[in-house]
């Protein structure tokens, strides 16, 4: 029997539509002739979800009773015997109720999948079990319910049902995702703008990250080793010297010229040190990679080019870019082709830019300093030098031989034994000291053609030539190994201050130093692992088959980190000092799994840090507020309750009259505090039309309670209209002309403008008190801020951070700007009505006092 596929909808959040688009796709597949049913389908009231179930055969549900409450969970038994072609299961990550076959929904649709029926089920982002934690610092809500990532993996096909973070806002203020009682609260929580934005990006990069891998995996299984150029993906080699910048901006500019390319910059350090260090450049470069959007990676590898060029093709590179040998002509002539060559024939179909740069061919005739003076390699050339050097030296002599000739061959032979020291070690140079030696008495020293001395100082010549030959050898080995533990030492610290310099960039420190720690040692894997098993960050090298075959064994160092976990290292065995550097990454792992700890921590706390900042401040604000016109209407509707006090009827309408001013106070200062909360999350509701300016004024005023002279109109004739909300644009005119009431001085009315410039018009509201200085100016326009932040006798500080989002709720600005002569003006600019008839504005014009 044929397993069946499963297909998965993956979404953001709630409401961007994953289960309609199941259901749509259901009916279409069942339009096609296919066999469908709902095995399950979560509808969450919405109307839209509910109507996309017409036309499909519903499998009836399993009624569970749980701790006296009634469920309803999909029949599994149900739908193995109805047996269908496909089964539309929502939720895959739901949680069964007690007395089903499985505890979770995705092991009843492994069922079916076994049973060779195909599933299309919907999840979203936040119940995936590796990026639960991430989700969970993104919105400060933790997810119950999750699913493994090996399940979605293994997914035959997963698709992401996207919807901008604006209009799904938009969808839960019109109440198709929510009911309306959860609306204000949702919007201001779980559906911030910036959450959704987020977990948008966590669900888009899940999914590039699966199809990166997807298609790693099709190309080994098909044997594919050359690269697809499914998009640039750019390796700059970084040296530390100074064309590093050029470098980086021409592979930034190569990776910009297809959508989506990638930008990888790489340092080689050798397992012997660098030739030349520059860390202050790097550092710097490091910095420009960075800026350009790019990555750093820093590698150990003997072989300089042949460690780029693996590295390059690890990452699927399409372009390597390099810089011109920084050797002179004469220098590339002794010592052959440099760097560049190598790597040309080594990368294969992966494109080389040599780029030229002002650095080209500047450096110094030195000859270059041996790496791994005393690796193998070095003694076989050693020991080649001392053979073929050998008799090719004998030869010269011997065609410039004289009897008084012996003082000059003896140093021709000496040197040659320093060169083979300084090429091989001791052990070459002693074999080439004792060859010379034979050779010299062989063919120079008396009589020739024999070993035989004639001469004692002959003899003592030849011992003295083999003994300083065997000192110089001697010393030219030492210097070499310290030499190699100087380059080894530099390394290490290369390796080290990239390490630290990742976590102080505020990288992810704990990925950062596994990553970092796999590069160095060159290991084909790296994983980090909670004292519960949980792998906490893994890095691994290319999926190719030597790779498969070391991560299936077991780790060849296993190393603790402190008591917060266990690093696993997979590949070569390290050499002690390996360990070393080993420890001190070790160190740092455990101070950083700390610092996430007590980060984690942090976050949990900050809701509650702000939910007590937002609820003391509103507390401290209100109170004085709400408790005067509670206090008066309280005390008004008691007397009139009170049998003991007989009123007049005089009396009692003034009671009464003081119940109702209170309870109307009481009214519009809670419809403010619901408006600024409505202003906050984005659901003011507006509708615009055109208003006159003259219509709303006398309004405005009488509103106030404005007596005559308290207020100067400036109101020409042939004013446009605006697009407006009369409501909302009446309310902003009453709180700035309230405002200005209050700081104008006696003597001093304010005065209400409005003119025109191009398509907007401007309402300008002055006072001429004592103003706002530049700094608070911002301030004002935040909830419960007085002027002072000292008066709690007029109001709680909402006027204006109402007055600026109805305004912008209308598609204008509310901005503050100084009085001329002092004072505070207040500008409102709103767009000009567009379909405004000729003739139509010509009116008398309000000016004056009122």
């Amino acid at each position: 029997m044929s397993t069946g596929k499963l297909r998965v909808l993956l979404g953001a959040a709630p409401g961007v539509g994953k289960t309609y688009a199941m259901l749509e796709e259901g009916k279409r597949l069942a339009e096609a002739g296919k066999d469908v049913v709902v095995a399950i389908v979560e509808t969450h009231g919405r109307d839209a979800t509910a109507a996309m179930l017409t036309g499909l055969e519903i499998v009836p549900r399993r009624s569970v009773v749980y701790r006296g409450v009634g469920l309803t969970e999909m029949d599994l038994g149900a739908v193995l015997a109805r047996r269908p072609d496909i089964a539309l299961v929502d939720e895959l990550a739901h949680t069964n109720a007690p007395g089903g076959s499985h505890d979770k929904r995705w092991e009843d649709v492994q069922e079916l999948l076994d049973a060779g029926i195909t599933v299309i089920s919907t999840v979203n982002i936040q119940h995936i079990e590796s990026l639960n934690d991430v989700v969970e610092q993104i919105t400060g809500i933790s997810q119950q319910e999750t699913i493994p990532d090996a399940v979605l993996r293994a997914a035959d096909q997963v698709e992401v049902v996207d919807l901008a973070p604006q209009a799904l806002r938009d969808r839960l203020a019109e109440g198709l995702v929510y009911p309306a009682a959860r609306v204000d609260a949702a919007l201001s929580n779980y559906f911030r703008l910036g959450n959704l934005t987020a977990l948008r990006e966590l669900a888009l990069l899940w999914l590039a990250d699966e199809v990166d891998s997807a298609l790693q995996t099709y190309r080994r299984e098909h044997g594919i080793e050359g690269k697809w150029e499914a998009r640039e993906r750019v390796v700059v080699a970084l040296t530390g010297g100074p064309e590093g910048e050029t470098l980086l901006r021409r592979g930034a500019r190569i990776a910009a010229r297809s959508s989506g390319g990638d930008l990888l910059a790489v340092h080689v350090v050798s397992d012997d040190g660098l030739r030349e260090r520059h860390p202050g450049a790097l550092a710097e470069q490091r910095a420009l990679v960075e800026k350009l959007g790019g990555a750093y990676h820093e590698i150990v590898g003997s072989d300089i080019p042949g460690a780029l060029v693996d590295f390059a093709k690890a990452v699927n590179a399409t372009q390597l870019v390099i810089g011109v040998s920084r050797r002179s002509r004469l220098l590339a002539f002794l010592t052959g082709p440099g760097i560049g060559s190598t790597v040309i024939r080594a990368s294969g179909d992966i494109d080389v830019h040599i780029v030229s740069h002002a650095a080209a061919g500047s450096r110094q005739l030195v000859l270059p300093r041996a790496r791994g003076a005393l690796s193998l390699r070095r003694r076989v050339y050693g020991f080649v030098l001392a053979l073929i050097g050998g008799p090719l030296l004998s030869w010269l002599l011997w065609l410039f031989r004289s009897p008084d000739a012996l003082a000059s061959d003896v140093l021709a032979f000496q040197l040659l034994v320093v060169v083979v020291a300084l090429v091989g070690g001791i052990w070459p140079a002693l074999f080439a000291a004792v060859l010379s030696g034979l050779t010299l008495d062989y063919l120079f020293v008396a009589p020739i053609y024999t070993i035989t001395i004639a001469q004692p100082v002959h003899l003592l010549a030849l011992l003295l030539y083999v003994i300083g030959a065997a000192l110089v050898s001697f010393v030219v080995d030492q210097a070499a190994r310290r030499t190699r533990a100087a380059q080894r030492s530099a390394a290490e610290s290369d390796v080290l201050a990239t390490v630290a310099g990742g976590v102080i960039r505020g990288e992810d420190a704990v990925h950062a130093l596994v990553q970092r720690a796999r590069e160095a040692f060159g290991l084909s894997r790296v994983r980090l692992l909670a004292d519960d098993g949980t792998v906490l960050s893994e890095e691994t090298s290319p999926a190719d088959e030597a790779v498969q075959e070391a991560q299936k064994a077991e780790p060849r160092t296993v190393e603790p980190v402190g008591e917060r976990g266990t690093l696993e290292l997979y590949g070569a065995e390290l050499t002690a000092s390996d360990r070393r550097v080993l420890s001190v990454i070790v160190t740092q792992l455990d101070a950083a799994l700390e610092h996430r700890e007590l980060s984690e921590t942090a976050i949990q706390l900050k809701p509650l840090a702000e939910t007590d900042r937002v609820r003391s401040a509103l507390l401290a604000a209100v109170g004085h507020d709400l408790r005067r016109p509670l206090a008066a209407a309280t005390a008004a509707v008691t007397s009139l309750r009170s049998p003991q006090v007989e009123l007049s009827t005089p009396d009692r309408d003034a009671l009464l009259e003081t119940a109702k001013d209170s309870l109307a106070n009481l009214d519009a200062l809670v419809t403010n505090l619901l408006d600024v909360t409505r202003v906050q999350a984005g659901v003011l509701g507006v509708s615009l039309r055109r208003v006159d300016i003259d219509d709303l004024l006398p309004a405005a005023l009488e509103e106030l309670s404005a007596p005559p002279g308290s207020v100067e109109l400036d109101v020409p004739e042939g004013t446009p209209a605006v697009m407006a909300d009369p409501v909302l644009l009446q309310r902003v005119l009453v709180n700035l002309l309230a405002n200005a009431l209050r700081y104008s001085p006696h003597g001093h009315p304010p005065r209400l403008g409005v003119s025109v410039f191009g398509d907007e018009l401007q309402v300008r509201v002055a006072d001429s008190g004592t103003g706002v200085p530049d700094e608070r100016k911002d301030l004002i326009f935040q909830p419960f801020q007085r002027e002072g932040d000292t008066d709690n006798t007029t109001g709680i500080g909402l006027g204006l951070a109402l007055s600026k989002g109805f305004v912008e709720g209308m598609g204008g600005t509310l901005t503050p700007e100084d009085t001329p002569g002092g004072g505070l003006t207040m500008v409102i600019a709103l767009p000009v009505f567009a379909r405004t008839a000729p003739g139509s504005l010509g009116r008398e014009p309000t000016k004056g006092n009122r």
